[in-house]
């Protein structure tokens, strides 16, 4: 290993930048660092395939789509099917509803993994540690077809939930067929799944902190509450202000909100639960119509982008750390 470094190090030392093109430049480091170009060519080609092609199918929200006909749609450029979704009020209501599940699963997510990253960081018996990490990063891995049947037998009728709220004299409450419960649990059960492994970023970011700065604190006379509040946030603050900005970016997105909607929410929910991501799914998939649906999803692809956009912006001018 040692001798294939050495070599490494000593063609590039031979390389002279003024004498050499970037392309002999480029040429010479794949020819010695070949395995890392064909590792990185795998996201780079899942990428290409998945995310960027399927951009150009955005063409069918300003022309006609017909079964059979071109993939890019016929006839002129047209504004109708945006005009069609702004005046629907399904799309309004699916529209608040994302804005209010987004917005409650990361006021409450966002402070509680903060907290919880600070404390599993105070843990300092290094057994104990690891086992409360595990057990917090267990239900990340969690199918979420599973996740939502444990949901679905544990606040049925029948279930657990119901059977010990009987017990203490209370009736039996419907929780998965009920609109007003359905924020809570949505919530709840994120929470529950993305707590632990939401503080590995942060428990990364305080390994790096300089621990010659709590040792100049505990000379100072601050208490170990102080050395969180004035030693570890603020050398964190980048981390938070960057996961802030991606989290608030993802406001109007799905991300991983379609699949736990689709699967727990139903009619009698829709008031509550029905959200864009999956108000595209039944107006594209299940009632045909392509174009209204590229609208609405392109529609969601710019509000997320001006949300970023501003949230970035703030970043940068109140915590002076961005992504650009």
């Amino acid at each position: 290993m040692g001798n294939r470094e050495d070599y490494q190090h000593q063609q590039i030392a031979e390389w002279s930048p003024r004498e050499l093109t970037l392309r002999q430049r480029v040429s010479k480091d794949f020819r010695i660092n070949w395995q890392l170009y064909v590792m990185f060519l795998f996201p780079v080609i899942y990428y290409v395939i998945f995310r960027y092609i399927p951009m150009f199918g955005n063409i069918l929200a300003f022309r006609k789509y017909n079964p059979g006909g071109s993939i890019f749609g016929q006839g002129p450029l047209t504004l109708k099917y945006f005009k069609q979704f702004i005046t629907a009020k399904p799309f309004w209501q699916a529209f608040s509803n994302t804005l209010i599940l987004n917005g409650l699963y990361l006021l409450f997510r966002f402070p509680l993994t903060l907290i919880f990253a600070l404390l599993l960081n105070e843990i300092r018996n290094l057994h104990w540690k690891k086992f409360v990490q595990t057990v917090s990063y267990l239900p990340h891995f969690i199918s979420m077809v599973i996740v939502c049947g444990m949901l679905k037998e544990l606040l049925s009728t029948h279930g657990p939930i119901n059977d010990l709220i009987f017990k203490l004299g209370g009736e039996k409450i419907s929780f998965i067929s009920l609109a007003e419960w359905f924020r809570t649990i949505f919530v709840a059960s994120g929470i529950w799944q993305s707590l632990g492994w939401g503080t590995i970023l942060y428990l990364a970011a305080m390994s790096g902190i300089n621990p010659s700065l709590y040792e100049a604190a505990t000379v100072d006379g601050a208490s170990h509450f102080q050395q969180v509040i004035h030693v570890t946030i603020p050398c964190i603050l980048p981390t938070i202000a960057t996961l802030l900005i991606l989290d608030i970016g993802g406001l109007v997105g799905s991300g991983g909100a379609f699949e736990k909607v689709y699967l727990l929410y139903s009619p009698l929910t829709y008031e509550t639960s029905d959200i864009v991501s999956t108000y595209v799914f039944r107006m594209g998939v299940e009632s045909g119509s392509i174009n209204f649906a590229t609208a609405v999803g392109l529609f969601e692809g710019l509000i997320n982008l001006v949300l970023l956009t501003c949230a970035n912006f703030v970043s940068r001018k109140v915590a002076k750390t961005s992504l650009w």
